[in-house]
């Protein structure tokens, strides 16, 4: 088959149009990726720096590390976020208390392998600490929204920001204590809605058995979550049988781990700036609040004071136990609770359970169990625990509760903390009294 001379200049023409087409598509498809490398980076290393602007994503996409500046302010900070949720939610904060105002700040490897923040002046704004990575390091963020510092070569990790908490806690974090070794992870608040600084409040588990939360407003308790009961906090009354907790508690002599696994939605807990605990999930685009506390006057540590029962009415109240009455009277009558209550008649306890003057034990139901508590690990049964308590006269109050054991309050340590009555759950709490007080002779 032939052609003419002007059908094969066409035939040309057109090849050399679409070569054209081609490797401009080609070149389009190198800058666009060029584009995406310059603002998503996979990796952080010596050669790769990560600048104002940029961000490392998590290979799953859920999670994203950047600069971010709350409130549009011209403080900048290093953080994590859940990557396409807006507004954004910030999960952890490198640099809480060294903001940087320079927009030639960057996050990079230094030569010894620690992960630094430098502002302008080359100067060190933050920094993972000396790692000694002869080999070289480099910083990633994995699936679970863990910033890890890995050596290049061992792939060892050399720090990571699960064990340098901030105000929230992700799955697989965990908030612990390490008796043996003196490390201890706590969750610590901001210091308001658009200052990432630490603030007054601090979150963490007790090192009591079982173990609680706690959290602290400076040096002062604020709220207890009651002692841990396998599967629940006995303080906290959603907790019942039938509740299906994403949290697990570990704990042996010298150690304890609070954490929550993850599901098939993406969820944090957080403390904020206000000092509220507060568990939120994903449901489609909105985030909902699954738990909060402290919710009401009663959530408030010691609002009664010693032997006060903080009783959930409407408005809620304190009033003294059975055998107790305020000790002083006329704040007491004008709702200044924190003094708390004195018994009416004195104890005289001889530890023996045949005396005529043997005192006894009066049951509250519905109760939250107080705190300083001590887990009596020889008593197995609820009759061992009362039997325990009977026949020592510094044995006040005692419970015995699924998923624990006996628990027992000396006297030393059991005025110290409000009971908090619930409206429908709660534990049983046997208290020493007199027998007068029950109107025996």
């Amino acid at each position: 088959m032939f052609h003419s001379f002007t059908t094969l200049k066409k035939i040309a023409l057109a090849d050399t149009r679409t070569h054209m087409g081609k490797v401009r598509f080609s070149f389009a498809c190198l800058l666009l990726f060029a584009v995406l490398l310059r603002f998503s980076y996979a990796a952080i290393t010596t050669e790769t720096s990560l600048s104002i602007g940029q961000t490392l994503s998590s290979s799953n996409g859920v999670y994203e590390l950047g600069f971010f500046s709350p409130n549009n302010s011209q403080n900048l900070y290093v953080g994590i976020w859940f990557k396409g949720i807006t507004p954004r939610t910030v999960v952890w904060v490198a640099n809480r208390e060294t903001p940087v105002t320079d927009s030639t700040a960057n996050l990079t490897i230094s030569s010894n392998g620690s992960l630094v923040l430098l502002d302008g002046k080359r100067d060190v704004g933050w920094s993972t600490g000396e790692t000694f990575a002869s080999n070289g390091s480099r910083a990633e963020l994995s699936d679970t929204g863990d910033l890890i510092v890995t050596d290049e070569v061992s792939g060892r990790p050399l720090w990571q920001s699960f064990e340098h908490l901030g105000d929230t806690l992700l799955p697989y974090s965990s908030v612990m204590y390490n008796l043996a070794t003196g490390e201890k992870r706590v969750l610590t608040s901001w210091k308001s809605h658009t200052d990432p600084s630490p603030g007054e409040f601090v979150g963490q588990i007790t090192t009591q058995v079982p173990s609680q939360l706690l959290t602290t407003r400076g040096s002062k308790p604020y709220w207890r979550s009651g002692p841990w009961a396998k599967i629940r906090f006995t303080g906290i009354p959603v907790m019942d049988e039938s509740y299906t907790n994403p949290f697990s508690l570990q704990q042996d002599a010298n150690s304890a781990y609070f954490s929550h696994s993850q599901s098939n939605t993406i969820r944090y807990a957080t403390l904020t700036s206000e000092g509220s605990a507060k568990i939120y999930y994903r449901n489609g685009t909105d985030w909902v609040l699954n738990f909060e506390a402290p919710v009401n006057f009663c959530d408030h540590y010691g609002v009664c004071g010693p032997f006060g029962l903080c009783v959930m009415s409407v408005p809620p109240k304190c009033k003294c136990f059975k055998g107790f009455i305020p000790k002083y009277n006329e704040e007491w009558k004008r709702g200044n609770w924190t003094g708390g209550c004195v018994r009416r008649t004195e104890l005289l306890c001889q530890g023996n359970s045949t005396s005529k003057d043997a005192d006894v034990f009066h049951t509250f139901a519905n109760v939250k169990p107080p705190d300083f508590y001590e887990f009596a690990a020889s008593s197995e049964t609820a009759e061992d625990c009362y039997q325990s308590c009977l026949h020592n006269c510094s044995c006040l109050a005692f419970a015995y509760i699924h998923g624990i054991g006996c628990l027992m309050w000396n006297q030393e340590l059991i005025f110290m903390e409000l009971f908090l009555q619930f409206s429908a759950r709660g534990e049983l709490i046997s208290i020493r009294l007199a027998r007068s007080e029950m109107g025996l002779p």
